[in-house]
């Protein structure tokens, strides 16, 4: 039996890949989990797969996971180094890391360092430090494999191909609930609108990101960085049927697609179960049923957070990694209504103007950069707000 770690166990990833870990009860072992604030679901979980260590963000929630559940015989630890704890357990062969943004780092750099297979659906890692865990990775002998349903549906059509044949990489996005919304109308959206997703149920976090396209920004420094192909080769493509999860074009101009249903256990399954296939008890996906294929460009002035991941991409260093916090930071305050939708995009541009872009050489200097962006995000937007107010 494989031997699990998950990082963010009580988020959506992580609750699905129980899911899938339920459906084949003979082939894993949970060893560790990694939980955020949800005390309450951790403590199920817990419960149910009696892990050998078990974190959670704070001590308070420690405190209270303690009420809910018997922890004889469990370690347990919090925040960053109950995650490393988690990451780095050693009977895990293997850790899916689904916790959301930038906490994901550490616990991540440190499995990997550790030996593990990486599972990864945090894509704010490769986004911050791409360079450094693939190389790492690289270093270690072991796989990083993708479970965005996107990177995995490139996973698919690249495995065993000669990477001299690939002429581009295509990152299909739903479009989000604004894809056709006059662009005048935006600055109006309120964060309900905005977590109204079409297609995927994701958490608050990685919805809002779908809905300015930052997640496809992200996912184009992601795809640079697993397979290898420069930004120049990487495009994005809106497809509200959500039914293609990403192509490959090849050089003699043919397209290879990957096809499936919305529904996450197919790319975890793929991931965990890597290289074999497995059969499962997902429902298929129905051609017969009037399914239609759309394709359209996105909409740049619509959705300038995509331009600015690929201007991050471009020039590299640290910017990609500010890039990243003062999009956490901003979509945080929109979420609470401290800025409008169209005061995310204003804010990461303004920080990465603000930016003194830096060469990144090892794990410090992105934690560095990722803490001046986050104190220069909150500044900016306190003043905005401030200047709201008077």
């Amino acid at each position: 039996m494989k031997g699990l770690s998950i990082l963010g166990s009580t988020g959506s990833i992580g609750a699905n890949t129980l899911r899938v870990v339920d459906a084949f009860p003979d082939r894993f072992r949970v060893v560790g989990l990694s939980g955020g604030s949800n005390a309450k679901l951790l403590a199920e979980q817990i419960a149910r797969y009696r892990p050998k260590v078990a974190s959670i963000a704070t001590e308070a929630g420690r405190e209270k996971l303690a009420r809910l559940v018997d922890l004889s015989g469990l370690r347990v630890g919090v925040g960053e180094a109950g995650m490393v704890a988690v990451a780095t357990e050693p009977e895990a062969q293997m850790v899916v890391a689904s916790a959301v943004g930038a906490v994901g780092l550490v616990p991540t750099y440190r499995a990997l360092d550790a030996g593990k297979d990486v599972a990864l659906a945090n894509k704010e890692t490769l986004v911050m430090a791409g360079e450094l865990i693939v190389g790492l990775a690289r270093r270690r002998g072991v796989r990083l494999l993708p479970i965005d349903s996107e990177h995995c549906a490139l996973h698919q059509c690249l495995d065993g191909r000669d990477p001299a044949s690939v002429h581009r990489l295509l990152l299909t996005a739903s479009g989000g609930p604004f894809r056709s919304r006059p662009q005048e109308t935006l600055a109006d959206v309120t964060p309900a609108e905005a977590l109204a997703h079409p297609t995927w149920s994701m958490g608050r976090k990685i919805t809002i990101d779908s809905a300015t396209l930052m997640n496809k920004g992200l996912e184009v420094i992601e795809a640079r960085w697993l397979f290898g192909v420069p930004s120049t080769q990487i495009e994005v493509v809106i497809h509200p049927q959500s039914a293609v999860h990403s192509m490959v074009e090849f050089v003699d101009g043919t397209l290879l697609a990957q096809l499936g249903v919305t529904d996450m256990r197919l790319p975890i399954q793929y991931a965990l179960s890597y290289p074999e296939c497995w059969p499962t008890p997902i429902k298929r996906l129905d051609l017969t049923r009037g399914l239609r294929l759309e394709f359209e460009p996105p909409d740049h002035k619509r959705f300038p957070c995509l331009g600015l991941a690929y201007t991050a991409l471009a020039q590299g260093g640290s910017l990609p990694a500010v890039l990243n916090a003062a999009n956490e930071e901003a979509v945080g305050s929109f979420l609470a209504g401290q800025i409008p939708f169209t005061g995310i995009a204003a804010t990461i541009s303004g920080v990465m103007e603000a930016h003194p872009a830096a060469p990144v050489g090892a794990l410090e200097d992105v934690l560095a950069a990722d803490v001046w962006a986050r104190a220069h995000a909150r500044e900016r937007m306190e003043r905005r707000v401030t200047i709201g107010r008077s």
